[in-house]
């Protein structure tokens, strides 16, 4: 038998404190739940066992750096097995909302049944490696079903793959959500080619993109000083020229990663990316809860 890695702890327990004041009803709209595994087996086989990062941990250090609301997104370690999120947005009471892992082929009642627990989209990756992704077309179709429930289609992949899955993803039937800006080298500029797709895709309104991983898209350690200063750059375009279809989130807790960042520095961070209070309040509220539709 082959021998299950060692669980890796990818977040810190104590993160700093940010140096600001979250705006009311704050959102980060992109983290994880891990486990517990004793309740929520990982899928088998995975060469990175990340360790435990459940409800609690999230939901403490939310509460400790001021965010009240949050998507969930599920996680490829949990496969297709949405329960650990289901269970955490039954004990967000309204102030956490999810996103799930499905397979193409899915049924409307089965996104009903997602849609009425907080389920507001459908999330698939791209990766090399999570393995293939779904048939492109095969997506399209989806859309149809995801329309009949309110929910939008999130996409994780890589960067290179823009210039042909763009083009699919204008046929959805709802919104898109593209994650972590579109996993870009952000060391090679604004200007870049697959940035430049990114922000062509986001000249169609139906686009949204999370400003979320400046440390994964600028992930060169040790850090600069401020850090991550090229993701920060392109997030703060991004945020400047669609202040109306960004979205923030952390990540949390950082998997698959090149170090373990600190959520307080990437907190400070929003700073950064959205220069002005209007920006902000749009990034950290406005924009989730139109995409989102918070009801708490």
């Amino acid at each position: 038998m082959t021998p299950t890695p060692t669980p890796v702890q990818t977040y810190m327990t104590t993160p700093s404190q940010p140096g600001w004041q979250l705006p009311a009803h704050a959102c980060d709209a992109h983290v994880h739940v891990f486990g517990p595994t004793a309740r929520f087996p990982y899928v088998p086989g995975l060469q990175k066992v990340p360790a435990d990062a459940p409800k609690e941990a999230l939901f403490a250090w939310h509460q400790s750096l001021g965010f009240a609301r949050c998507v969930v997104v599920q996680s490829a370690v949990h496969g297709m097995d949405n329960r650990v999120v289901e269970e955490t947005l039954q004990a967000g009471g309204g102030r956490y909302l999810g996103v799930a892992l499905v397979p193409v082929d899915v049924g409307l009642p089965e996104l009903q049944r997602l849609a009425g627990l907080g389920f507001r989209g459908v999330r698939f990756n791209f990766m090399k490696h999570l393995g293939a992704g779904a048939d492109p077309q095969a997506l399209i179709a989806l859309t149809h079903r995801l329309a009949d429930c309110q929910m939008h289609l999130q996409v994780h992949f890589e960067s290179s793959l823009i210039h042909t899955l763009g083009d699919v993803f204008k046929q959805s039937a709802v919104p898109v959500v593209i994650d972590h800006m579109a996993r870009v080298d952000a060391t090679l500029g604004a200007q870049h080619a697959d940035f430049q797709a990114l922000c062509r895709l986001l000249d169609k309104p139906m686009f949204h993109v999370k400003v979320s991983g400046i440390d994964r898209i600028d992930e060169k350690v040790p850090l600069a000083s401020p850090p991550y200063p090229h993701g920060v750059a392109l997030a703060k375009y991004l945020v400047d020229t669609f202040p109306t279809q960004c979205v923030w989130g952390s990540d949390w807790p950082h998997p698959n990663h090149t170090h373990v960042p600190d959520d307080g520095v990437l907190t400070d961070a929003i700073q950064r990316i959205a220069t002005t209070p209007a920006l902000v309040q749009a990034l950290l509220v406005d924009n989730p809860q139109t995409l989102y539709r918070f009801e708490h």
